[in-house]
């Protein structure tokens, strides 16, 4: 999944669809950004003391925390937008779901502090002492598959002022973090989301067949299907059906235990499970031994 929204066409139009300062580029023009060099997939540690670490000689300066089961980002990138004297770090992350009740934490707080490690470990690489006018701004876009069939949606989280006394002041600096919740159905059979981003990004992640996914991709959103995109959908696709496999096979072997335990003869087993999964007797044995 990661690599499949990792490819440099779907990476374009979640930043045509996110990023303010470029949405009036087209998808092209996006592309020609984005730093293909820069695209890490997974290889990033978020953690403080690790993020620059071999990159800069003052990483000792960061906080030091225990490095045991460090976490990385899904996908960073840079994207470079020369005639806008413009740079960007962007940070994609899938999440299966943001439910309290399965993260035990609320997600917009890791946000804050994935936004938080994106600004703070530029010390040392773009900017050194008080050099702060040169952060770089940076995002956070969060692709969350768990909305309810009504439930698509896209949120802004920022920095915003407020004045609670006197004359407002102008802080013009206030845009250098900004995160991004899509939230997207998992349900093929809803109907296609009004919105274009969600609605790409539920075809891209979707379970279908990978011919049928490819099609989609480029008869609905102009993706050229090039090798890399085709091997990305192939390898995703693949692993769903292993995966599913897997599930199945588990699911069997449960089911003829408890039918042992309940003293069912092995041939009425073999004859059972023939029928409930379809499977030829040859198959059906294998599981029964």
């Amino acid at each position: 999944m990661k690599e499949l929204l990792a490819d440099i066409q779907v990476l374009a139009r979640i930043v045509k669809h996110t990023v303010v300062e470029v949405e009036n580029l087209s998808i092209e023009q996006i592309m020609d950004c984005i730093d293909h060099d820069s695209i890490c997939i997974g290889m990033v540690p978020v953690e403080p003391g690790l993020t620059n670490m071999g990159r800069v000689d003052s990483v000792q300066t960061e906080d030091a925390v225990p490095n045991e089961g460090y976490v990385t980002y899904d996908i960073r990138f840079m994207l470079i937008v020369v005639e806008l004297e413009l740079e960007i770090i962007i940070n994609v992350e899938a999440q299966r779901s943001m439910a309290y009740s399965t993260l035990g934490y609320h997600l917009e707080n890791r946000m804050v502090f994935y936004l938080s490690r994106l600004i703070s470990s530029q010390k040392g690489i773009n900017f050194v002492n008080s050099e702060y006018d040169k952060i770089k701004k940076v995002y956070s876009i969060w692709i969350c598959m768990d909305a309810d069939d009504d439930g698509d949606s896209i949120s802004r989280i920022s920095l915003k002022q407020d004045t609670l006394f006197g004359m407002p002041y102008g802080f013009k600096e206030l845009d250098k973090m900004c995160g991004m919740v899509i939230r997207i159905r998992n349900n093929n059979n809803v109907a296609e989301s009004k919105n274009k981003l969600i609605a790409m990004l539920e075809d891209v992640l979707s379970s279908e067949d990978s011919d049928v996914k490819k099609h989609k991709l480029e008869d609905k959103y102009d993706m050229k299907m090039t090798t890399e995109l085709e091997g990305r959908i192939n390898g995703m696709c693949n692993l769903s059906d292993v995966v599913e496999e897997r599930g199945i096979e588990r699911g069997i072997t449960g089911l003829v235990e408890v039918l042992r335990e309940m003293g069912i003869p092995r041939e009425a087993i073999v004859e059972k499970i023939m029928k409930k999964f379809s499977l030829t007797e040859e198959k059906a044995r294998e599981f029964v031994k």
